[in-house]
């Protein structure tokens, strides 16, 4: 991690994304680059079970320099933080070889109780140092899996909960919290155009199995997690409505 300290000026022009490596995270981060002129990644090793979306991380930062170089002139360094011991505690189906099937409280075996909430924790403390209260992450509650700490209300208590805890006025961005997968396609396509889709569907990564040898439409993953299940819903519904705009015109 960097460890050069970066003063604090009165008007913050900078953002810090929660990056995983995956289709959502991957498009927020997009979306601070067309929007911020410096910006960094943050990621955490929490032991997942599908740790080749770290590996992912890097070709995608990689990839954004090569095929964007707009963006990649405002892509600042990475931050990687090992919070190994917090992913042991769960031991769930993200952190285990655990079977991923719904629990009897209504969660599917996969959620990682408080992971958003320690993310956020963690990236305003490293934002606090490098001079960026904008912390960006691709949290949802419009097509997701039910994980209450990716909700807009817990998300908006938790922001105010940091400002009161740092004495600093921290915002946290979700730019994609009130949009479906499909219109999560959708926006890549609008702020990188099709080399931003091909980067997401060929780099990115989502499957909870870890699974990248099977190669589908809408990128690698093993088709049937919860995971590769919304992102495959939310890519078919997406083309469909590409094709009924270009017929329509």
């Amino acid at each position: 991690m960097a460890s050069q300290i970066v003063e604090r000026t009165q008007e913050e022009n900078g953002a810090l994304v929660l990056f995983s490596g995956g289709q959502d995270s991957t498009v927020c981060l997009g979306w601070a680059l067309s929007r911020y002129p410096r910006v960094e990644t943050v990621g955490f090793d929490y032991g997942q079970r599908h740790g080749v979306e770290l590996e992912c991380r890097k070709r995608v930062r990689a990839e954004i320099g090569r095929r964007l170089p707009a963006w990649g002139g405002r892509l600042g360094p990475d931050h990687m933080i090992d919070i190994t011991s917090f992913g042991a505690i769960g031991a769930t189906a993200l952190t285990s070889e655990a079977e991923i099937e719904m629990l009897s409280s209504g969660l599917p075996s996969t959620f990682v109780p408080g992971r958003n909430l320690v993310f956020f924790v963690y990236a305003a403390a490293l934002g606090y140092r490098r001079g960026l209260s904008t912390l960006v992450g691709g949290m949802c509650e419009t097509d997701y899996s039910g994980y209450p700490d990716c909700r807009d209300a817990t998300l908006k208590a938790l922001q105010e909960a940091i400002r009161l805890g740092t004495e600093i006025p921290f915002a946290i961005e979700t730019p994609l919290m009130w949009r479906t997968k499909a219109e999560t396609w959708s926006l890549a396509q609008e702020l990188g155009g099709d080399d931003f889709v091909a980067l997401i569907v060929e780099e990115t990564h989502t499957c909870y199995r870890g699974e990248r040898g099977i190669r589908h439409d809408w990128g690698y993953g093993c088709g049937t997690c919860p995971a590769c299940e919304l992102r495959a819903k939310g890519y078919a519904a997406w083309r469909a409505s590409a094709v009924e705009r270009k017929s329509a015109r």
